[in-house]
């Protein structure tokens, strides 16, 4: 490894080839997701992007050493030069002269001392965390193909966090011991499989003829269909209307061995959503639903029926899709409840197609939003990824965020009970083909959930969960995930 005056040198040179500088600083220990915005981003700023890697000793967390984050920086394509730096920083600053100093949105309000040393030389300060929602799967590909054997050293998640298949068979085997109560929307979905004729000749309409339809259970009812398939004792609570979408529900549910608890509210349809589709793509979704919260006298039958039943509960999972169902004043009457018997809670609330309140959860195991529903929840639509999951994490008062960026896989935070702080890690999307990613949240959220309950880490339960998350996309509509599924695919991974 070059000496940091030799790295000087060589940014000197370039600078006087008439190539423009863009410096920025962190501890890069992990790379995600969000650096990998910002690093992009930073990159379209000047000619030449030079990062400066916080030294070891320097960097809270940091468990991999500098020559490794160097070169792992370095394989980057993005990326033209990285330059150790810790108490000198500042120092490096005002040698190079980078003609843009580029530092993530949460900084905009704070002291930047690189302002005053950028001043007196007409550079420019840039506060951007980069590109939200960017998919940056196919950097992290090229990284991979062009150091792999570098990345298969820093990317060892399985021994960080010890990770095996014959582990995670036996945190699998202990689903069969718990007992799970699963809260939220029933939705039954409809895929009306269609035969693309052509544009119509009246109006710039796409013409399609109808083949066959398939129907089946979602929303919470998939949540417990698939805590049930993989083995847990499953309690289900949810409301229907008087229709025979309910008659199809509840079929389903004893088809799938899931005690329920299915009250009938006659004041709203049972939600059913129907997918028009071509060629494994979805044109148009029909969706029949009512938003209103459940009635008072419902929220106490609710509320009486759980109470009865909570003894028995190892796990608690919110599966809220703003049906109604999950309204505030079931939510408190149930989390005082976990709370008074010490039973874990888990929850998500889903904004795909309506609107949500994710806030009206607190103090949680595990919370797994989209990215979108993250910065909705913050009201922040300019911080990165890790400030944004920050925020959920402390308004939630959660142990556990997985903040799920679909083909960029997932960020996972934990609060370290020993430091307090949050620890970073993540991992990537383990299928590289999807036919159908409706529901691949509901996989990994249960999964995950389920491991947590059976003693996982939360490393070794967001693993797990995306191998669910793996196998759900695979494979049209929504069909729970067995065991048998999750072991062969383990099989093919570990």
């Amino acid at each position: 490894m070059e000496t940091k005056q030799q790295t000087l040198a060589r940014l000197n040179e370039l600078k006087q080839q008439g190539n423009s500088l863009c410096f920025v600083s962190g501890n890069f220990n992990i790379l995600h997701p969000g650096h990998l915005r910002f690093l992009l981003f930073a990159a379209e700023q000047a000619d030449v992007l030079v990062v400066g890697l916080y030294d070891q000793h320097d960097s809270l967390g940091a468990y991999f050493g500098n020559e490794e984050r160097l070169l792992a920086l370095k394989a980057l394509s993005c990326v033209d030069e990285v330059i150790v730096v810790n108490g000198d920083r500042l120092d490096v600053l005002a040698t190079i002269k980078p003609d843009v100093i580029v530092k993530g949105k949460e900084f905009s309000n704070s002291h930047n001392p690189e302002q005053e040393i950028i001043e007196t030389y007409g550079g420019r300060l840039v506060f951007s965390s980069g590109e939200k929602l960017f998919s940056s799967r196919e950097l992290i590909q090229r990284q991979l193909r062009e150091n792999s054997e570098l990345s298969q050293k820093l990317q060892h998640y399985h021994d960080r966090y010890d990770i095996s298949r014959e582990k995670l068979q036996q945190f699998l085997q202990r689903f069969s011991h718990l007992k799970v109560a699963v809260l939220g929307d029933i939705i039954v979905d409809e895929y009306q499989e269609c035969l693309a004729i052509g544009m119509s000749q009246e109006d710039p309409t796409i013409a399609v003829s109808p083949l066959e339809s398939f129907c089946y259970l979602g929303g919470a009812g998939i949540v417990a269909a698939h805590g049930a398939s993989l083995g847990a004792d499953v309690t289900f609570f949810s409301v229907c209307g008087d229709d025979t979408h309910s008659d199809f529900a509840n079929h389903k549910l004893d088809e799938y061995g899931i005690r329920s608890v299915i009250k009938t509210d006659s004041s709203r349809p049972t939600t059913h959503k129907l997918r028009y589709r071509a060629k494994d793509k979805t044109l148009l979704r029909v969706n029949q639903y009512r938003r209103h919260d459940i009635d008072a006298s419902l929220v106490d039958d609710f509320a009486e029926s759980f109470a009865q039943r909570a003894d028995e509960f190892d796990i608690v999972i919110f599966a809220d899709f703003n049906f109604g169902m999950l309204c505030p004043p079931l939510i408190s009457k149930i989390s005082q409840i976990c709370h008074d018997k010490n039973i874990p809670v888990v929850a998500d609330s889903q904004t795909s197609s309506q609107a949500g309140d994710l806030g009206k959860f607190k103090n949680l195991l595990l919370t797994t939003p989209t990215e979108i529903e993250a910065r909705q929840l913050m009201q922040d639509d300019g911080s990165g990824l890790i400030e944004v999951s920050k925020g959920v994490a402390e308004k939630l008062n959660a142990k556990n965020v997985m903040v799920t960026l679909g083909a960029e896989g997932v960020l996972i935070r934990h609060l370290n009970p020993v430091s307090g702080v949050l620890d970073t890690d993540n991992l990537p999307a383990f299928s590289d083909t999807a036919i159908d990613t409706a529901g691949a949240g509901d996989a990994m959220y249960v999964t995950t959930a389920l491991m947590l309950a059976s003693g996982a880490s939360i490393w070794q339960a967001a693993f797990m969960g995306s191998i669910s998350s793996a196998i759900q996309v695979d494979v049209r509509g929504n069909i729970p995930i067995s065991k048998q599924a999750v072991h062969n695919r383990l099989a093919e991974i570990l």
